[in-house]
Parts: C-alpha cells; sequence; structure tokens
C-alpha cells in the first residue's frame, strides 16, 4: 500500500481529544510490505474512567492505575513513527488525541495521515458503512478483543490483507497516496471531497443525513475555511459536534464578500442551522424614539418591529434585541451622564426620583435642572447610538465583480433593506419596478451596508444609485 506505515489504534475516556485522555495505544509498523516492529501498552490517563468506558474496552481503573504516563510512551511512540505514515481507522479521532497529548509536552506532533475509513469508501464504494465493526461483518472477520487498542489495529490490518487479495495494488496505492494530501483533520464520514470545494467567495453548508443544514458560513476561500473547521474540531467544543455529524457539503460561489455576507445571512435566518447561533436570532428589534418636546414625559419611548421604520431613523437611537438589552442599555446610559430615570420613562415615581437623591441626576424631576437643557444632554448622549437615516431619494445598488470567476452581482437596497441581488438586466429591471415583497428591517444587513457605504471602492464594491 504504502512504503512505510505504522497502523495504531488508541482507546480512550471519551470522544473529546481535550478534555479527555488516552487509556491504551498500540501500534504495528509495516515497510515494504513486512511487520518490522509490534508495540502496545496500557496509559495511566491521569483521571476517571467512567463506567460505561470501562465496560465497553474492558480497561478499568485499577488496570492503568500503574501503567506509565503518555509522557513517558512518547519516546517509543516518536521511533516508531519516524519515517512512517500513521495510519489509523478514524485518523481524525487518534490523530487529534496525540496531538492534544504532545501539545501537554509542549510539543508538536508532525506527521502525515491516512484514515482507512476514508481509505475503504474508495475501494468499496458499493457499501454505504464504513466502520470498523461494518468492515469486519462483510469481509467475515472476527476479533475477541475488539475494542482493545492492539485488537483493533489487527482488524485494520486483515482488512488492508483482503483489500490487496481483492483489488489491484495499484488501485489501492493510488488511492492511498490521494489521502495522503488530505491528512487527518478530514472527517472519515464526509462523502464530498475537499478538491471539489472551491478555492473561492461565497457561501457553503454543512449536511448530516437531514435535509436542513448543521451550519451555514461564508469564506472568501470557501475550501480553505472549510478545512480550518476540522482542524479546530480537535480544540473547540462546536467543532467536534459539527464534524461528528457533517456528510456532506454544499456551497454557492458570490462575485464578491459582500453578497456572501448577505447571502449567509439570509440563509441562516431562513434554515435555522442548529449550530448558527449570531446571525440565526430573529427576535423582534426595537429602538427608542426620542420625542422632540423637553417637556414630554417620558422622553423616550421604544418603537418594536414593524414600527422600526427607517425612514424615521433621524429620530430613533440603538437598535436592540430584546426590550431587556434596551432598557438596560438606557439604564447605564443615564447611570453615566446623570439623566433624570424618571423623565426617561424608566422609573414611574413621583418628585425627587431615587438617582437624584443618590446624586446621580441633575435634577429635572423636581425642577432643579431645566427641561431643554436636559433635553439637550440627553441627544448628546444619545448621539453616538444615532441610526443613520437613508442617504438617497431612492434605490441604490452595489456592484461586485469577480474578475477570476467573471461573476457580477449587483445588490439592490432601499431604506436599508436588501431588495434583492440580480445577475442580468432582465432582474434589474424586475428590482427595480416596485414589485419586491416588503422587507422587514434586518440589523445585520444595516450594519453591513452601513460599512460598505462608508468607503464602497474599499470594500470592493461600486456605488450605483438609479435616481440619478
Amino acid at each position: 500500500m504504502l512504503p512505510c506505515y505504522l497502523v495504531l489504534d488508541l482507546e480512550t475516556t471519551g470522544g473529546n481529544p481535550v478534555h479527555d485522555r488516552i487509556t491504551e495505544i498500540a501500534a504495528v509498523r509495516i515497510e515494504n510490505g513486512q511487520e518490522v516492529a509490534r508495540w502496545s501498552s496500557l496509559v495511566n490517563p491521569g483521571t476517571t474512567i467512567s463506567m460505561f468506558i470501562q465496560k465497553l474496552t474492558g480497561i478499568s481503573n485499577q488496570m492503568v492505575r500503574e501503567a506509565p504516563r503518555f509522557a513517558d510512551l512518547a519516546p517509543r511512540l516518536l521511533e516508531l513513527l519516524d519515517g512512517a505514515v500513521l495510519v489509523a481507522h478514524n485518523a481524525r479521532f487518534d490523530h487529534g488525541f496525540l496531538q492534544n497529548e504532545f501539545a501537554r509536552m509542549e510539543m508538536t506532533l508532525r506527521v502525515k495521515t491516512l484514515c482507512t475509513v476514508r481509505l475503504s469508501r474508495l475501494l468499496y464504494p458499493q457499501h454505504r458503512s464504513h466502520g470498523l465493526d461494518a468492515i469486519m461483518q462483510r469481509h467475515g472477520l472476527r476479533s475477541s478483543a475488539r475494542h482493545r487498542a492492539m485488537g483493533d489495529v489487527d482488524m485494520v490490518l486483515a482488512w488492508l490483507a483482503i483489500a490487496a487479495r481483492e483489488l489491484d495494488p495499484d488501485l489501492i496505492r493510488a488511492h492511498a497516496s490521494s489521502l495522503l494530501q488530505g491528512g487527518a483533520a478530514l472527517p472519515p464520514q464526509l462523502e464530498t471531497p475537499l478538491t471539489e470545494v472551491p478555492e473561492s467567495v461565497g457561501v457553503y453548508l454543512f449536511f448530516s443525513d437531514s435535509p436542513l443544514p448543521l451550519y451555514i458560513g461564508k469564506s472568501v476561500n470557501m475550501r480553505k475555511r472549510v478545512l480550518s473547521h476540522f482542524q479546530a474540531s480537535d480544540k473547540q467544543s462546536r467543532e467536534i459536534r459539527i464534524v461528528q455529524e457533517v456528510r456532506r457539503i454544499e456551497w454557492i460561489e458570490t462575485a464578491g464578500e459582500l453578497g456572501a455576507l448577505l447571502l449567509e445571512a439570509r440563509l441562516i435566518k431562513e434554515k435555522q442551522p442548529l449550530h448558527n447561533r449570531q446571525l440565526r436570532r430573529q427576535s423582534t428589534l426595537c429602538a427608542w424614539r426620542l420625542d422632540p418636546d423637553p417637556l414630554a414625559r417620558p422622553l423616550l419611548s421604544l418603537v418594536r418591529g414593524d414600527e422600526l421604520d427607517p425612514a424615521q431613523f433621524d429620530r430613533l437611537y440603538g437598535v436592540y434585541r430584546s426590550k431587556a438589552q434596551a432598557l438596560t442599555a438606557l439604564r447605564e446610559l443615564a447611570d453615566k451622564q446623570a439623566l433624570c430615570p424618571q423623565a426617561l420613562g424608566i422609573e414611574s415615581s413621583q418628585g425627587h426620583c431615587f438617582a437624584h437623591q443618590t446624586g446621580r441626576c441633575k435634577g429635572v424631576c423636581c425642577g432643579q435642572e431645566k427641561p431643554q437643557l436636559h433635553h439637550l444632554r440627553l441627544q448628546l448622549a444619545l448621539a453616538e447610538h444615532a441610526l443613520q437615516a437613508w442617504p438617497y431619494p431612492g434605490k441604490i445598488g452595489l456592484r461586485e465583480h469577480n474578475d477570476q470567476a467573471g461573476k457580477t452581482d449587483i445588490h439592490v437596497f432601499h431604506q436599508w433593506r436588501h431588495l434583492a441581488t440580480v445577475h442580468n438586466d432582465a432582474e434589474l429591471e424586475e428590482a427595480l419596478g416596485g414589485a419586491n415583497r416588503v422587507m422587514a428591517f434586518d440589523l445585520d444587513t444595516y450594519r453591513l451596508l452601513v460599512r460598505h457605504l462608508a468607503a464602497p471602492r474599499r470594500s470592493g464594491v461600486e456605488l450605483i444609485r438609479f435616481d440619478a
């Protein structure tokens, strides 16, 4: 299969390479098709093995109590790995545990890897399941030491021997060599070849067996970003869960980063993927509206949902995802600027407000500060939270063009709302014709657009004014 490789298996206290530890290690080194070394050892994990894992592996806390720590075994393992490819069934799992163990020793493990789950998928595409139990069943293999490290190594070696008899050796070598490029980071159950994911800007979607996506992301280099998810799965718990479930990847190319950001935000809100947290929130937005009359009480009222009209943004301040968040922000502002919570409407007392009694209000509630001065101070305090009024008389477009992909997107906006992304004259005419469905105000779109309109050229977009 390969000139020199080390078939390895680990038993561990659990499935998380960051928090769980190794309890047993076994390895067999193969050179030019011949076994040249065989080694195994129990490992003291420095933590307790749960009863579930004890029953699964047969390795008890008593068995590992006097066993060597991983640091004591590392020199022998590195000796066996010298010049060899690390071969394992679900190599991402074993490689991840080894990486973390060496990291605890302030060392970096650098080794090429080959996953035999992925190799089985290539060599026997007619079969759906490629776990070790499935391989043993279809090839009639038996083991009295399943879920012990050397027992599982022997099963992988037995399967490789069967494949060598059943299939063309050149085919096995070719597939094995191709898998060396992917490394241990790729999930063994992933059906989509990473080489098919384009190295271009766009949105990618991770799927399990369900038609609903697990996760949606965007990147200027989708293949690189997808790979980074798998590489981070050794260290981040959310990435671990994604990697354990993902089976296929889909993607949508865009002309530029703005288009990817807009598409990502829309798809997350529409499809509600399990592992996206921020952009999928669709709670009712709200903002504070300031009454122009200094004598009005309260001076501020909360505007929510459909009443959040961009046409009134010149009188609105802050956008919050909940009433509680808005009230918290206002209380902090009042306390910082010595504003009267009673006049603002966040305290219902009469006469002297509580803040005035503690020296945190200048007394507009009891005649010690003029309402006009308090109103002016409130305006100044709110200034940095002011929402921007739509600066154009009508609709605009932001054009992105990608020379390499030969792709152009025009994103059409009005009153901070994204109306459409178009690619030809007919779509543009429809978008400008007023037949668009009324879109609710979206905070993520507003923030994206404010940033890109501040410096369109620097953002890689061209501003088109359709009223010009």
